[in-house]
């Protein structure tokens, strides 16, 4: 091969490199604004404190753009309609009528996390004990009562005894109650006090009376407990995440059953009979269910997407029939507020 010919080959190559280059760059910034818009026609909603005077949902807005990460806000009437964004940013939300609380991570060369609690204003009033990254957030029903829960050690529930959680429940008026982890843990008429005890996912009936998720030995329960005796008590196996039904007869909550380690099937118990339903939603959850109403379980479940950030919170019939639907379109932990 000649001097001109290799030359020739090289310009070639180079040609087509340059080509390449800038479809590639042209097709990132088309894809880009494409998002950005589809994002920015998402993130438009209506007035906060109207929205807030009726019933709705809160949750933590997945649209990717400048409100990606932020508590919005929908009207029940119009869950998939345009949403109202706050200036409030979370990991984790949870709201009642009377406030909300927030797990937010601040993110810098070492991130920390902090709990706090908001009024209807969305301003804060006082921040909360948090260690660790964000998990669960839950209220009770009144507002008076907030529970947190992160994860001390590890970052997954996938494997029960190879993570450590921190539980506090905290009345909003300051008052720690505490670390529900700390409180007498009886299984089958037997206390636990093995090391690898942990519980997570509180749901509050009324002003004392919770129900849990304890594990301990691989093995998980839901748990009834008593703020005020410091006590947790199985009541049946397999129960992670649960979540008090409106009229505060069932409680929803993910089961890992025979299925592979990180995978969970949502399903609903029956307090009074112990009748479980498995639920028509056959994709693995992981999230603490909410209740849209009586008859309707919702959650927060990822996108499949490969690489995809974003999430999107559905729902389904809590007693086993019909088929999963999307309530809302990039959405996580979801909040119902009557």
């Amino acid at each position: 091969m000649t001097a001109r010919n290799r030359i020739a080959g090289l310009l070639a190559v180079l040609l087509a490199a340059v080509i390449g280059a800038a479809g590639y760059v042209w097709k990132v910034h088309r894809d880009q604004a494409t998002t950005l818009a589809a994002a920015s026609a998402v993130a438009q909603g209506g007035d906060l404190a109207s929205l807030r005077a009726r019933p709705h949902l809160v949750f933590r807005s997945t649209a990717l753009g400048e409100g990606y990460g932020r508590v919005a806000v929908v009207p029940l009437s119009d869950p998939g309609g345009p949403r109202a964004i706050t200036p409030v940013s979370c990991e984790r939300v949870h709201a009642t009528g009377a406030g909300a609380v927030c797990l937010a991570a601040e993110r810098g060369i070492v991130t920390t996390y902090r709990g706090r609690l908001l009024d209807t204003s969305w301003q804060p009033v006082r921040d909360l004990p948090l260690t660790g990254l964000p998990s669960r957030a839950r209220m009770s029903r009144d507002g008076s009562l907030v529970a947190t829960t992160t994860f001390v050690f590890g970052d997954s529930y996938a494997n029960p005894g190879q993570f450590s959680t921190r539980t506090v429940v905290t009345r909003t008026d300051g008052v720690v109650v505490g670390d529900i982890e700390k409180f007498t843990l009886t299984v089958n008429g037997r206390v636990v006090t093995a090391a690898d005890k942990n519980l997570w996912g509180v749901t509050f009936l009324d002003d004392d009376t919770f129900y849990a998720t304890a594990a301990s030995g691989g093995r998980t329960w839901l748990v009834k407990g008593s703020l005020t005796a410091r006590t947790a008590t199985s009541v049946r196996g397999d129960v992670e995440c649960p979540s008090l039904s409106p009229d505060r007869t069932r409680v929803a909550f993910k089961k890992h059953g025979d299925l592979p380690a990180g995978k969970w099937r949502l399903a609903v118990l029956d307090l009074t009979t112990g009748v479980e339903t498995e639920l028509a939603e056959t994709r693995s959850v992981d999230d603490q269910a909410e209740w849209l109403d009586d008859d309707t379980v919702v959650y927060g479940l990822s996108r499949q997407d490969s690489g995809s950030a974003s999430s999107d919170v559905w729902q389904v019939p809590a007693d086993g029939t019909g088929e999963p639907e999307v309530l809302v379109g990039d959405a996580w932990s979801p909040a119902v507020v009557l």
